[in-house]
C-alpha cells in the first residue's frame, strides 16, 4: 500500500527500523497523514520521508503510544503497562530540573570522555556522543530545541534527543552510570555555580557599603539599643556593622564550597559499578577536588543543599534587618534617608506617599527562604539510606531560595547605592536624645566621682532636661552645679558629639582613627 499511495500516505508503525526499507524515496516530499495515538487525531504535514522518520524513530515498539524516543523512560524495560498519565505528571521533574540542562550535558561529556579513556566505549562513539551533546546544548541555548513537558526529567530528555541525533552510539551514554549519581552530580554542579555567583553579588554589596563608609567617617548619628537612642556613632560605623555581617556570609559560602566540591559521579545507584571507571579523572574534568569516598552517601547526600539554604536564610536575615532600619529611617519621624524614586512606589489613592516597597518585599521574602530551609530539613529527616524519591523535592525548594536571595541582594544593593543620607537630620537626632549621657557620667568619674554615683547624678540631669524640654548641651553651668558641684566649664567639650565619637578609638569603635584602620582592612579584604 505504501508504494501505491503517492499523493497521501497512511501508515501505522508497528516494527523497529526495518520499516525504513519499505518507505518510498526518502528524499521526495510527500503530504503525510499519520495517527497520533497520544491525542487521538490525524495530523497533516508535508515533508520528506526521511525527516518524518527522524521524528518517529522508534527503538522499541512499546514506546509507540508515547511517541517514540522523545518520550522514552530510562527504566521502562521491566514494565508491561504504560504509566498512568497522572502518575507520570506526579513523578516527573522536568518542569523544574530543566534548570540544570547545561550541567547535565557537561557531566555527560566528562563521563563519556572518561569511558573512552578507560576503553569502555570506543573513541568513535565518544566523538559522536560529545558532538551530539554539544549540538543539543547549542540548540537549547539558541531556542531551536524546546524542552517540552512530555519527558520525565532532563536526563531522559537529553538522552532521547541524543539517540535521535547519533543513533546507537547515544545508547552507550549511560554506561556505568545511574540517574542517582547523575542527578547528584547535576545538582552539585549547579549549586557550586550558584554559590560562586552569590558570593560575587555579596562582594558587590560590600563594595557599596565600603563606599558609604569612606564618605561618612564624620557623619554623626545616634546608635540605638532597644530601638531607643543610646550613644553617638557615625554612619560609617553603622554601615561597618552590616559589612561584618555580609563578610561572614561570604565565609559561610566559602566553607560550603570547600565541603561540597567532591564528585559523586561513578557511585552508580548506591553500590558503585563493575566497570573500570576512573573517578579521579571524571572529578578532574569537572573541576572537583576529587571523588566522594562512599557511594551510598554520594547519592543520598543533601547536606550541601541544607547548608546553602541555611546560609541563604542568614543572608536574608541580614538583609531583612537592614531593610527594617531603612524602613524606619525613611519615615517622616526619622527622615534619615531619601530612597531614590527608581526604588520607591506610590499609593493609588494617597498622592503624597512614597513607599519603601523594595525594602518591605525583601523583608517579606525572608520568610519564604526560611520556608525552603525548613521544608528541605523536614524532607530529609526521615529518609533511610540510600536514595529515595523524596529527594526529588529538594530542587524546587533550593531553586526558589536561590532565585529569591539573588534577586533580593541585587535589588537591595541598587537601592542602597542610590540612597541619599540626611546628615544634618542624623546629627540633630543624636543631639536630641541624650546620647552623650554616658560621656557626661565619664566626665564625673574622671573628676573623682565613683561611677555608680555618677550614673545616678546624670540620671537626675536627664530628668531635669526632660522636664525643661532641653538637651544636656543647653543646660547652664549653674543648672549643672545645682545637681553636682563637680561640673566645671569644660563639661561642654567633654559631652560634645565630636568628643563622644572621636575619643572612642579602640579597634572596632566609631572614632575616626579606628574607622580608618578598619577601612584599610576592608579594602585589603575586597582586593583579595
Amino acid at each position: 500500500n505504501l508504494r501505491q499511495r503517492t499523493n497521501t500516505l497512511f501508515f501505522i508503525v508497528f516494527f523497529h527500523s526495518n520499516l525504513y526499507r519499505y518507505l518510498p524515496n526518502t528524499e521526495m516530499v510527500y503530504p503525510f497523514r499519520y495517527f497520533d495515538a497520544r491525542v487521538g487525531n490525524c495530523t497533516a504535514m508535508k515533508q520528506s520521508v526521511a525527516s518524518v522518520w527522524a521524528n518517529l524513530y522508534i527503538y522499541d515498539t512499546k514506546y509507540l503510544r508515547n511517541g517514540g524516543t522523545c518520550n522514552m523512560k530510562l527504566w521502562g524495560g521491566r514494565f508491561t503497562k504504560e504509566t498512568n498519565k497522572l502518575v507520570h505528571n506526579f513523578n516527573a521533574s522536568l518542569s523544574f530540573d530543566q534548570k540544570f540542562y547545561e550541567e547535565d550535558i557537561t557531566g555527560s561529556i566528562a563521563h563519556v570522555t572518561m569511558l573512552a579513556e578507560q576503553q569502555i566505549i570506543s573513541s568513535d562513539d565518544k566523538d559522536k556522543i560529545i558532538g551530539g551533546l554539544k549540538s543539543i546544548l547549542e540548540d537549547i541555548k539558541s531556542g531551536k530545541l524546546i524542552i517540552d513537558e512530555e519527558h520525565e526529567d532532563i536526563h531522559s530528555f537529553v538522552e532521547a534527543h541524543l539517540i535521535e541525533r547519533v543513533g546507537d552510539a547515544g545508547k552507550k551514554l549511560h554506561t556505568g552510570r545511574s540517574r542517582n549519581d547523575q542527578v547528584a552530580l547535576d545538582m552539585k554542579l549547579y549549586t557550586r555555580k550558584e554559590v560562586l555567583e552569590m558570593d560575587s553579588l555579596l562582594k558587590n554589596l560590600l563594595e557599596s557599603l565600603l563606599k558609604i563608609m569612606k564618605e561618612n567617617i564624620d557623619t554623626i548619628m545616634p546608635g540605638f539599643t532597644h530601638l531607643q537612642k543610646a550613644q553617638p556613632i557615625t554612619l560609617a560605623h553603622h554601615m561597618g556593622a552590616y559589612f561584618e555581617m555580609f563578610k561572614r556570609d561570604r565565609s559561610r559560602l566559602k566553607d560550603i564550597y570547600e565541603r561540597m566540591n567532591y564528585c559523586p559521579l561513578g557511585s552508580g545507584a548506591l553500590a558503585g559499578t563493575t566497570y573500570p571507571l576512573n573517578r579521579e579523572r571524571t572529578a578532574e574534568l569537572l573541576g572537583f577536588y576529587g571523588p566522594t569516598l562512599n557511594s551510598m552517601d554520594s547519592v543520598s547526600d543533601r547536606d550541601y543543599l541544607i547548608e546553602f539554604s541555611c546560609a541563604m536564610s542568614i543572608i536574608m536575615m541580614h538583609l531583612s534587618r537592614f531593610c527594617e532600619e531603612i524602613i524606619i529611617w525613611n519615615t517622616n519621624e526619622y527622615r534619615y534617608i531619601e530612597i531614590d524614586d527608581s526604588y520607591s512606589t506610590g499609593s493609588s489613592i494617597m498622592p503624597q506617599k512614597k513607599n519603601p516597597d523594595i525594602a518591605e518585599l525583601v523583608r517579606g521574602k525572608t520568610g519564604r527562604v526560611y520556608g525552603s530551609l525548613t521544608s528541605l530539613l523536614t524532607t530529609m529527616k526521615g529518609l533511610s539510606l540510600a536514595y529515595n524519591k523524596d529527594m526529588q523535592e529538594d530542587k524546587e525548594f533550593v531553586f526558589d531560595a536561590i532565585d529569591t536571595t539573588k534577586g533580593c541582594i541585587v535589588l537591595f544593593n541598587g537601592m542602597l547605592d542610590t540612597m541619599t543620607f540626611n546628615k544634618d537630620r542624623m546629627r540633630a537626632s543624636a543631639e536630641g536624645g541624650f546620647t552623650n549621657a554616658t560621656d557626661a557620667a565619664d566626665y564625673l568619674v574622671k573628676h573623682g566621682v565613683p561611677f555608680r554615683d555618677a550614673h545616678g547624678i546624670i540620671g537626675q540631669l536627664v530628668l531635669y532636661c526632660i522636664d525643661k524640654n532641653i538637651s544636656l548641651g543647653e543646660m547652664s553651668l549653674d543648672e549643672y552645679k545645682a545637681i553636682s558641684p563637680v561640673f566645671e566649664n569644660n563639661r561642654y567639650d567633654a559631652i560634645s558629639m565630636e568628643t563622644c565619637v572621636d575619643k572612642r578609638n579602640t579597634i572596632g569603635a566609631p572614632g575616626p582613627n579606628a574607622m580608618n584602620e578598619v577601612i584599610k582592612v576592608y579594602e585589603k579584604y575586597l582586593a583579595e
